[in-house]
């Protein structure tokens, strides 16, 4: 890890190939016309606005598509490309940021808004609504799939074989401060992948959303859900929340770890965990479970949950689940401990609509997916070459220390920081110090910078440690993700 502390001038001079722009007026006017000509580590700007009736099959390899002045909207309008999707994604290590989705179909009835057929893909602020399926990926065990900050809506044909998300074979799943409600008849998230790590999550059909399974893991795997919020409506076509292994476990490791989440039933019975027969490992630990129903039917360890009708939330009609003071959840829960060099403890906490907040535990942790009184939320102002930048840290106690750090490498389970007591970073790659501040009366801790004119136009990561003089030990707030804009 390399610990810097001159500033964003030092995380400039990273070079990358040509920059396409695309728009009305412009010389590309659709994205399509760019997926034709784009070549290997290019990045292309699509302006705001609706592309209607353009698809594209997408097939160099490390390139990165951005949405710049708002999100660039593709309406399928009747049109798919190999009769398959919105886009067909071919080229590995793709990025994806800030476009809609929508109207995709097809003759077979699994129209996409994206068909991942690459090896490797990283969705962020992306939204998939209307579509038979929002996405759908091919089998490919060298894959990794990475959603962040995207939403998933009314996706689905309504025959339970189409879904929100339907994610094939592949070597892993990682979905954070995500939203998915309204499956039509299939599932919120249905993924085959052999590990699929669910952090900070709202899950859910809401008033009148109809899907099958919130969550559906149907070949087992390494499956690990921290602090996401699971809730089923009296019309959920099925009535189990979390399924494992339904379709057989026929993956080498058979592993499930659901911690820190709050799952409500809003139908008359039902199912919350079903958990697989033949496991590895599997830990069911801190859990809020409102409504009827059983917890727990398969294998698993049962430790510190709260099943309950009357769960102190401060607006259940609103689905804002947080903790009210009187909770029976607080300061209820045990420490998780850890699975594979992973802690188990959440850091972060979903914040509506698709955000994150840090989760600051005092004393014993709270049950569940929220921490009373316990939220801090690091903010990030977006980036633009040659202007001033800000980025801020809220709910501290006056006189704490914050470091603020970023990466252009992304975020993942990052290395640990020495003298920590095992607490690693989200941040992944070579990470920068970029200031310390102290935070103020008002519990705040602002950080203005600059972005150089030459800033690499890339997705910058940035997170804050917290040192808290008086408990002298280190926290950390969430990670936020931004692009750098051109001048």
């Amino acid at each position: 890890m390399m610990w810097l502390a001159a500033g964003f001038a030092l995380i400039t001079g990273v070079s990358r190939a040509d920059v396409l722009r695309v728009g009305p007026g412009r010389d590309l006017a659709r994205p399509s016309q760019a997926a034709a000509i784009v070549q290997p580590g290019d990045l292309v700007l699509i302006d705001a606005g609706e592309y209607v009736g353009d698809v594209a099959v997408w097939r160099a390899n490390d390139v990165t598509i951005r949405g710049v002045g708002g999100r660039a909207h593709l309406k399928a309008n009747g049109q798919n490309a190999q009769g398959k999707a919105i886009w067909v994604v071919q080229g590995d290590r793709i990025v994806i940021e800030n476009i809609e989705f929508s109207g995709a179909t097809v003759p077979d009835r699994n129209g996409a808004g994206i068909r991942q057929d690459g090896t490797g893909v990283t969705l962020r602020r992306c939204v998939f609504h209307h579509n038979e399926n929002g996405i759908l990926t091919s089998s490919n065990e060298a894959s990794d799939i990475v959603i962040e900050e995207c939403e998933f809506a009314h996706n689905g044909y309504g025959d339970g074989y189409s879904h929100n998300l339907y994610v094939g074979r592949v070597r892993s799943l990682t979905v954070r401060s995500s939203y998915f409600h309204h499956g039509r008849i299939g599932h919120n998230l249905k993924s085959r992948a052999a590990r699929n790590v669910l952090l900070h999550n709202r899950i859910m059909d809401e008033v009148d959303g109809n899907a099958s399974y919130q969550a559906e893991f149907p070949n087992g795997g390494e499956v690990i859900l921290i602090g996401n919020v699971l809730q089923q409506s009296s019309n959920a076509s099925n009535p189990t929340i979390l399924s494992f292994g339904a379709e057989g476990q026929t993956h080498p490791r058979q592993v499930l770890h659901v911690v820190n989440n709050t799952f409500v039933n809003d139908r008359s019975s039902g199912t919350f965990v079903q958990s697989g027969e033949a496991m590895d490992a599997a830990r069911i630990v801190n859990n809020l479970f409102v409504g009827p129903g059983r917890v727990l039917r398969g294998q698993g360890e049962l430790r510190s949950n709260l099943q309950t009708d009357a769960p102190g939330f401060l607006d259940r009609a609103r689905f804002d689940y947080r903790l009210a003071a009187g909770s029976p959840a607080l300061e209820a829960g045990v420490a998780p401990g850890d699975w594979d060099g992973m802690d188990l403890l959440p850091a972060t906490q979903y914040r509506h609509e698709r955000r994150a907040s840090g989760r600051s535990v005092e004393g014993r942790i709270d049950i569940g997916a929220y921490e009373r009184g316990g939220e801090w939320s690091l903010w990030q102002q977006p980036l633009r070459r040659a202007q001033p930048a800000s980025a801020l840290v809220a709910g501290l106690e006056p006189g704490d220390f914050v470091f603020f750090l970023a990466s252009f490498e992304g975020t993942g389970f990052g290395e640990r920081v020495p003298g920590a007591h095992g607490l690693k970073l989200d941040l992944v790659g070579d990470v920068w110090l970029v200031g310390v501040r102290v935070a103020n009366g008002a519990g705040a801790a602002l950080l203005d910078t600059w972005v150089p004119s030459d800033a690499p136009l890339k997705s910058l990561s940035t997170q804050a440690l917290v040192f808290r003089l008086g408990e002298g030990r280190l926290v950390k707030t969430n990670s936020v993700t931004v692009s750098v804009q051109p001048d």
